[in-house]
């Protein structure tokens, strides 16, 4: 008994398009704000956040604006990875527009039919 139990198990984590055990569901996340709270904290608000998948990558430019009135305007290049019948980007590499600082995000954004959806929001 023991062992059936075991075969049944193995062929639904198998089954194609069967979630593999602790995947995440992408589709479970908020769709993205505009605005929205950067992942940094310290009360910066992301705006104009629209990212496009091209050449393998997902691209777009943004602002960053503190609770002062401070705009700091940037751009983040993801890596574009199919997932979930989606785009998962990944792997996000951010750089100030004016070259002055560059950094990496653990900020993902899932794009499937048209909606955008957002990791850490």
């Amino acid at each position: 008994m023991h062992i059936a139990r075991l075969a049944v198990l193995a062929v639904v984590v198998s089954l194609p398009g069967a979630p593999s055990l602790g995947q995440e569901a992408y589709e479970s996340w908020p769709v993205l704000a505009d605005p929205f709270p950067s992942t940094g904290g310290g009360g910066i608000m992301i705006h104009d956040y629209d990212p496009v998948v091209a050449g393998g990558q997902c691209t777009t430019h943004f602002r960053a604006i503190e609770p002062n009135g401070t705009v700091y305007r940037n751009a983040i290049v993801f890596d574009a990875v199919e997932a979930q019948g989606g785009i998962l980007c990944t792997n996000g590499r951010w750089r100030s527009l004016d070259g002055d600082a560059t950094g990496s995000t653990a900020f993902k954004v899932f794009i499937k039919d048209g909606v955008k959806r957002g990791s850490g929001e």
